[in-house]
């Protein structure tokens, strides 16, 4: 199983990054999980539009989803392409309808996701978790053969990879800030991504979702520290082969 980081800002887009955005593949399968700004652009310097096989939206919160319109664009108006699943939330399947402006189908086929819930997309098994963070949202459990990549998402100190009950070889962690007064007990800092991904036995680590205007690297240093071992800083491009 490979992942490739699109892009890991959170909350807005920075100046050499993209909002959240990540592309899954194994055996041929090509799935896109969230679509925060600017996470297209990217998407398309690793796989055409056109081979996609299904979307993973976390929640509706706008840093997450809001190119799904634009992809809906180019697979309506471009590519000729129908039926490609979008699973998310119920408030963010909605969003994007209304943000669409018209019925997204027969172009996307929409499915809601909850917390839970288990899904065979492809040759990959899926398992969602609800998070600590406002609205409904959704960190996922991507499992094929022994690898596992476990992504939390946005969430605050009261959810945890444990959640899932099953092995992690490569845990993509939300760490928005360097200090835990700075994230209102909505996001993780560095420390607590770190913590919390240890407490799991989770062995590898890439932080992610930060903020515009953190020290990136100086995250990346205190992640370490709580974890106790290498951390990677999520930047679009950056391929994890599992």
């Amino acid at each position: 199983m490979r992942l490739t980081v699109l892009g890991s800002s959170g909350t807005f887009a920075g100046p050499d990054d993209a909002c959240s955005g990540y592309l899954v593949e194994h055996d041929g399968f090509r799935l896109l999980m969230d679509a925060g700004p600017g996470t297209l652009s990217n998407l398309q310097q690793h796989v055409p539009l056109d081979r996609l096989d299904a979307v993973l939206l976390s929640h509706a919160h706008p840093d997450h989803w809001t190119e799904l319109p634009t992809l809906c664009n180019a697979f309506r108006f471009v590519l000729g392409r129908d039926d490609l699943p979008v699973i998310g939330p119920q408030e963010v399947l909605t969003c994007l309808e209304e943000a669409f402006g018209a019925l997204v189908s027969p172009t996307f086929a929409l499915e809601e996701a909850a917390d839970g819930d288990e899904f065979d997309l492809g040759p990959i098994e899926l398992r969602c978790s609800a998070t600590d963070h406002p609205g409904n949202t959704l960190a996922f459990h991507m499992s094929a053969g022994e690898a596992a990549i476990a992504y939390s998402a946005d969430t605050g100190p009261g959810w945890s990879f444990k959640e899932f009950n099953a092995p992690i070889t490569l845990g993509v962690c939300e760490a928005s800030y360097l200090d835990d007064a700075d994230t209102g007990g909505l996001h993780l800092s560095a420390a607590q991504a770190g913590n919390m991904a240890r407490d799991a036995d989770v062995p590898f680590l890439s932080v992610t979702h930060i903020v515009p205007g953190q020290d990136r690297t100086a995250i990346e240093a205190a992640a370490a520290d709580a974890f106790g071992s290498e951390v990677h800083m999520a930047t679009p491009h950056l391929r994890f082969e599992l």
